[in-house]
């Protein structure tokens, strides 16, 4: 491989597959490149069982209809389940599990009141300008406070003293829809008729002249500009080498952006085993133990997602496959009883921490960081430019998010070439 083109994009994640379908769109030449075998990036699906999929990244769009991809999804024909939503997005239909026990009446709505609470405290924390740990904000002390500690992990892949009040409190979007034959599915249906050159890692970027030479194992490709859409985790890795390097305010984004982790585990059941009332989102937790957030037959079907975020992440993910199943159903049999150990028949669980091409989940400012989301957007010298879901404010961390920041860059480009 050997190309002279305008745009090299490196990464056909969603940010770099809707840069592409933009440039396109405004008549630029562009390449692009990826590391791995597939297209996609964090949006990958896969079948659980036959019928069943899984979504070991993103799985549910964010915002509903007002989410890119619910469009997309209408034009390619693929369903979305609009008409079950609402037993994970209303907030009463979130169950509580304390020591084994589902918690109601007044337990409840304490339980409910302390998120409230944290919230607006992680709200009022930001608005004299400071920009303060989640841990140092939220009462910590209280007895509903594991169950909301564990949704910060899960939702940052970074436990409550790692993450930015201002980061929490910029980001946005509703649970949405999920996707029954996987979002992983969708973003590759859409993304089919872009051509990428599959195993083709970005080895060294060099920029130093008038252009911008990109190495791969596969061969180079020269171009005017180059559009990055890695992780944070990749782009801190030192994988890619930068002739010359990356002037300090762009490393200093990057730090300030570390990847979180959020591990899930996929459960396959022989048999509904959660009974009429048992779909839903779950938080298990005991006094003494482990939490978990457990989402019941999400999809459809006979299946259970069991989620795991931040240093208990990332210590499971290092015990192996084995461990995690065993946390999962451990989780799961909290809530419906140890009589479902026996119609378990297959399982997934994901390793985000050690995935190769990412290096974690998604990125997590550092509490004092959020602003570096902006200067991490920020192009150098017109040609160096970067996208993603780090990039992002309001859509951090989403695969929507990833899409409309490669919408903003493949324009800045294009503003960048007329000015040129």
């Amino acid at each position: 491989m050997s190309t002279e083109v305008e745009v090299a994009i490196i990464g056909a994640g969603s940010a770099g597959l809707s840069a592409a379908k933009e440039l396109q769109r405004l008549g630029l030449s562009f390449s692009v490149i990826e590391a791995s075998h597939r297209i996609g990036g964090r949006a990958y699906s896969e079948e659980l069982v036959p019928g069943t999929w899984f979504d070991l990244g993103c799985a549910w769009l964010t915002d509903g209809d007002a989410n890119p991809f619910a469009a997309i999804a209408d034009q390619l024909g693929i369903a979305l389940g609009r008409a079950t939503w609402d037993a994970y997005n209303k907030p009463e239909n979130h169950r509580f599990i304390r020591n084994g026990k589902r918690l109601a009446g007044e337990d409840h709505a304490a339980c409910r009141r302390y998120y409230v609470d944290s919230y607006a405290a992680i709200a009022a924390a930001c608005g004299n300008g400071a920009d303060a740990a989640i841990s140092e904000v939220i009462d910590l002390n209280s007895p509903w406070a594991p169950p909301f500690i564990e949704s910060i992990a899960t939702g940052w892949g970074v436990d409550v003293d790692g993450v930015s009040c201002a980061d929490n409190n910029s980001s946005a979007g509703a649970l949405g829809y999920p996707v029954p034959h996987g979002y992983g599915n969708l973003v590759a249906a859409w993304g089919a008729d872009v051509p990428v050159t599959l195993n083709a890692r970005a080895e060294r970027i060099d920029w130093s002249g008038a252009g911008v030479v990109v190495e791969t194992p596969k061969g180079t490709v020269k171009a005017r500009r180059a559009l990055l859409t890695v992780s944070t985790g990749m782009l801190a890795s030192g994988e890619i080498a930068f002739a010359p390097l990356l002037p300090d305010w762009k490393l200093e984004a990057i730090a300030g952006l570390p990847m979180g982790t959020e591990n899930k585990m996929g459960i396959a059941f022989d048999r509904d085993v959660f009974g009429p009332d048992g779909r839903g989102h779950h938080t298990v937790w005991s006094d003494d133990g482990p939490s978990a957030k457990v989402d019941v037959n999400g999809m459809g079907f006979n299946s259970v997602s069991v989620f795991t975020g931040g240093r208990h992440a990332v210590w499971l993910e290092k015990q192996g496959p084995q461990a995690c199943l065993d946390f999962a159903v451990d989780r799961i049999a909290e809530i419906f009883g140890n009589d479902i150990r026996k119609h378990v028949v297959r399982s997934i669980t994901t390793a985000w921490s050690s995935e190769p091409w990412t290096r974690g989940s998604w990125a997590c400012a550092l509490p004092g960081q959020a602003h570096q989301r902006e200067h991490l957007a920020r192009a150098i010298d017109d040609r160096l430019f970067f996208a993603g879901e780090a990039t992002q404010v309001g859509g951090q961390g989403t695969c929507d998010g990833a899409y409309r920041s490669g919408l903003r860059a493949a324009q800045e480009i294009a503003a960048a070439v007329k000015r040129a």
